[in-house]
């Protein structure tokens, strides 16, 4: 057989759904799989997109402008505008095939093989397999979960930059914990960045979805990192169109515009269609997002109380997005979770979560976690914790 890429053979599996084919199997069991796994909302998509796909009326689906429908990009420029930031225009966006492809080009914009990037874990799982395919070296910042994810001490970056170091990577509010970064954490992060000449790139996808009367900051707001700052923005959770792909870029800095602009030639053109719903959307009375928000604030209440309540059971309570990382009472957080696919049921269901060993890039700090993502209503969040709950009673009585 011929060789194989070492990128390819060192390309991680992803530990949200790396359990999929066990999930269908239970499925095809006649068991009710209850989710919790991967952040797919159950909120219906705004109905001005559903609308938008409906009346689309063309003859030829033609390739989009490289860099993004100037439509829709004017539309990104009025909805930043409400944010705050209205010097931005439609040349600080670069649109991209979901928030994925946007990290990837903003990764290659930056980074040479063997440069670094410090990120606070744990973090995003799909930003390892970013690094890896690049040959850029993913430099962990160890955040725990008796602080609920905190940031480490300022010093603890110092430490860790290097004359490759390229960048700071946050999410915000974070994927996999749920923590929402303060203003004088970001603040610190500034001092950190402009001393250092070095970007802070930042996910903001979940903007919209913080709680108990929090604000999120946006590093957009440090006028001191005009050109040390990129954003990286999507739909897919703002309004539940994870199918559409449909993400974006957002910097003051022209020249990193210009070079992620070459990329963007390079895979042709984003998503027509996407487009076309993503604009549609923003379209969309604000009440929407305000009975999202909502929403989610009442299933993260209940699933981080009925969590609480089981032995063993830490979970942090998450102050923005739809995730919480969580500590069960277990050896082995991932062999647990393929066990109840595999050989547990309970009221003829059982429940998907997401190992978190794969949020980490010593996978021993995440040996007994799991993420959640509560996305599912908040019956099925009640039954789904009441079977968790049983499962680690039976799976406890077997090792």
């Amino acid at each position: 057989m011929p060789n194989f890429s070492s990128r390819g053979l060192n390309m991680p599996e992803s530990p949200i759904r790396k359990l999929v084919p066990y999930a269908r199997k239970a499925k095809e069991k006649g068991l009710k799989v209850y989710r919790l796994n991967i952040g797919q909302p159950d909120i219906k998509s705004p109905q001005a997109a559903i609308n938008a796909v409906k009346n689309i009326d063309m003859d030829i689906f033609a390739y989009a402008p490289s860099e993004g429908n100037f439509d829709y990009r004017e539309t990104l420029k009025e909805y930043y505008h409400t944010l705050g930031f209205t010097d931005l225009t439609v040349d600080n966006f670069i649109v991209t095939n979901g928030g994925s492809e946007a990290l990837s080009f903003t990764l290659s914009c930056l980074c040479d093989d063997g440069d670094e990037i410090i990120v606070p874990e744990p973090f995003y799982a799909n930003y390892y397999g970013f690094a890896e395919a690049l040959g850029i070296k993913i430099v962990p910042v160890v955040s725990t979960i008796d602080t609920g994810f905190a940031l480490p001490e300022i010093e603890k970056f110092e430490e860790l930059i290097t004359p490759r170091t390229k960048a700071i990577l946050l999410t915000n509010p974070s994927n996999p914990t749920g923590y929402l970064y303060s203003y004088e954490e970001l603040r610190k992060l500034t001092n950190i960045i402009i001393k250092n000449d070095i970007f802070l790139i930042t996910d903001e996808v979940y903007r919209e979805y913080v709680y108990d009367g929090l604000i999120h900051h946006s590093v957009l707001e440090f006028p001191e990192l005009k050109e040390n700052t990129i954003v990286v923005d999507s739909e897919s959770k703002r309004y539940s169109l994870c199918g559409i792909r449909c993400g974006f870029l957002v910097t003051r800095n022209k020249k990193f515009i210009e070079l992620a602009l070459k990329f963007a030639q390079a895979r042709l053109s984003p998503v027509l269609i996407g487009q076309i719903i993503a604009n549609a959307a923003h379209y969309e009375p604000d009440s929407y997002i305000e009975n999202v928000r909502k929403e989610y604030t009442e299933r993260r209440d209940l699933l981080v109380k009925l969590l609480n309540e089981i032995p063993g059971v830490i979970c942090p309570k998450p102050k923005g997005a739809f995730y919480c990382t969580v500590e069960l009472p277990v050896d082995d957080a991932e062999d647990f979770c393929l066990w109840l696919l595999k050989d547990f049921e309970y009221e003829n269901g059982t429940v998907m979560l997401a190992p978190a060993q794969g949020f980490y890039s010593n996978q021993e700090l995440g040996k007994k976690q799991v993420r959640m993502a509560y996305v599912i209503n908040k019956e099925d969040i009640i039954q789904s914790i009441k079977i968790l709950k049983e499962g680690i009673e039976v799976y406890n009585s077997l090792t």
